[in-house]
């Protein structure tokens, strides 16, 4: 975007947006749910920052043959402009969250709850910024949907294929992610134990993004088992199972009584 000789990229802005927005969204509802928000605000800030380097961490690990051969290019300025991968992101923030929720003797499943809406909007906004990068670039199509892009940059920066039609992964996860937001507001009113937001969050994106992974076509998410899948298949393998065991545990143990989302527990 330019503002006459101010230039903002469109990707840094939307993914700041879906930050910040995700963010405020995760600390309104962490106080509806009787939560301290100044404790939100710091677990939202630190899962932010340790979730950025996830994603960049698991990225230079998927594609390490690259790095090794060439280690000076973990460092430069395609790597640092390129997004990262998500699943790195989630997991790094989970274990900053889990310590910090620990550490301050935070409603650990609870909080998950407040903060899993907040994480699907933010991740649905930022995919739109994918979109417009051109990163996270979906295979060769002859659908009705498929984007062209043409700026020199995006295949200068992340090796997207220019001119011709590719499957619009992003927009396609985006979509999934805000319907997931909508879907865990309105489980979030109606949860009868701690966790069910979160697991419900893990199992949707979960199942989504195994799926998403056999129509993404760059690099960077490594493969397993001789190339039967990617990384980020596996992972989201473990985020499934992850929500489903939350789902089949938690009913056993105390419910919440009835009550509206805005009391205080």
């Amino acid at each position: 975007m330019h503002f006459g000789r101010f230039f903002l990229p469109t990707y840094g802005f939307l993914v700041s947006l879906g930050v910040l927005v995700g963010l405020w969204t995760s600390v309104r509802n962490s106080e509806r749910l009787g939560i301290d928000g100044e404790k939100a605000w710091n677990l939202g800030i630190l899962t932010v920052l340790c979730g950025i380097v996830g994603a960049k961490v698991l990225y230079i690990i998927n594609d390490w043959s690259v790095y090794a051969a060439h280690p000076s290019e973990i460092f430069s300025i395609a790597t640092l402009q390129a997004g990262g991968v998500f699943s790195g992101g989630l997991i790094a923030a989970f274990v900053a969250a889990a310590w910090y929720v620990r550490k301050h003797h935070m409603p650990a499943l609870g909080t998950c709850d407040a903060f899993a809406p907040g994480l699907a909007l933010g991740h649905a906004i930022g995919r739109i910024g994918c979109f417009a990068a051109g990163c996270c670039y979906g295979k060769e199509t002859h659908h009705f949907w498929g984007v062209v892009f043409r700026n020199p940059l995006a295949n200068q920066i992340t090796g997207t294929p220019l001119n011709v039609p590719l499957e619009p992964t992003q927009l396609f996860e985006s979509a999934v992610q805000l319907a997931n937001f909508f879907f865990l507001m309105w489980l979030l009113k109606r949860r009868t134990f701690d966790g069910q937001v979160f697991g419900a969050f893990m199992f949707i994106y979960g199942v989504a993004r195994f799926f998403l992974e056999f129509i993404r076509d760059d690099p960077g998410r490594g493969s397993v088992f001789g190339g039967a899948m990617t990384g980020t298949q596996l992972i989201a393998i473990g985020l499934v199972l992850a929500g489903g065991l939350i789902w089949w545990l938690r009913p056993g143990a105390k419910r919440l009584t009835a009550q509206p989302v805005g009391a205080t527990r």
